[in-house]
């Protein structure tokens, strides 16, 4: 097992760890990279991606256990050989969790609609698992996207900190992508957490070096 940096690794491997820096994100979207999980694939990598305000953001810093309330981890798994449950050599892992607004928590169509979101940032149909965008389209195009959705409440009692009731908003999702180039992927990706944040429409600024 190996995470990225190692010179051992394969060149394809590096490369597509490298299209991951070349992604821009929105400014109140913080990366930076953290532990992968092992023994999932060959090769691994994985990002930290979280939601600050932007009074509170620290470019230096993403915790793997956030205290915001919109965070999420990417993972890239890449295997030579393929697999195959991924039809394909490279698979990227998302989790997503969010505290969400009471109201909308009550909505029974919000995982519907959270799904939606994440379909709807890689071009994938409605009730499909892939795609394939045309030709300079600004869309990953992927296969076999699977997940879930779960959303819940929590209720505190006694001497606990924190609101006597808050949601949470989870989405676990891979999906199978079909060249090299992941930039657009982890772009996807901060798109649906910035929508899950309730974040505004805004500006984008390059991710640089992470």
């Amino acid at each position: 097992m190996t995470t990225s940096g190692a010179p051992t690794e394969p060149a394809e491997f590096r490369d597509a760890v490298q299209s991951l820096h070349a992604a821009t994100v929105r400014p109140e979207i913080e990366v930076g990279s953290i532990r992968p999980p092992q023994r999932l694939a060959p090769y691994s990598y994985a990002l930290g991606v979280e939601v600050r305000p932007p009074d509170e953001s620290d470019p230096n810093q993403v915790p793997t256990d956030s205290t915001g309330n919109a965070f999420g981890r990417l993972v890239l798994l890449y295997d030579p050989d393929g697999q195959d449950a991924w039809n394909g050599t490279y698979r990227l892992v998302a989790f997503i969790q969010a505290e969400v607004e009471a109201a909308l928590a009550a909505d029974p169509l919000l995982p519907q609609v959270a799904w939606s979101w994440l379909a709807e940032a890689l071009g994938v149909p409605d009730g499909d698992t892939e795609s394939t965008p045309p030709f300079g389209a600004d869309l990953p195009a992927v296969r076999a996207l699977g997940g879930t959705v779960t959303a819940t409440t929590s209720v505190r009692y006694g001497d606990i900190a924190g609101p006597p009731q808050s949601h949470q908003l989870e989405l676990r999702a891979s999906w199978t992508a079909t060249g090299a180039d992941l930039s657009i992927h982890l772009e996807a990706f901060c798109d649906v957490l910035a929508s899950v944040a309730g974040l505004p429409p805004t500006g984008v600024a390059s991710l640089g070096s992470i």
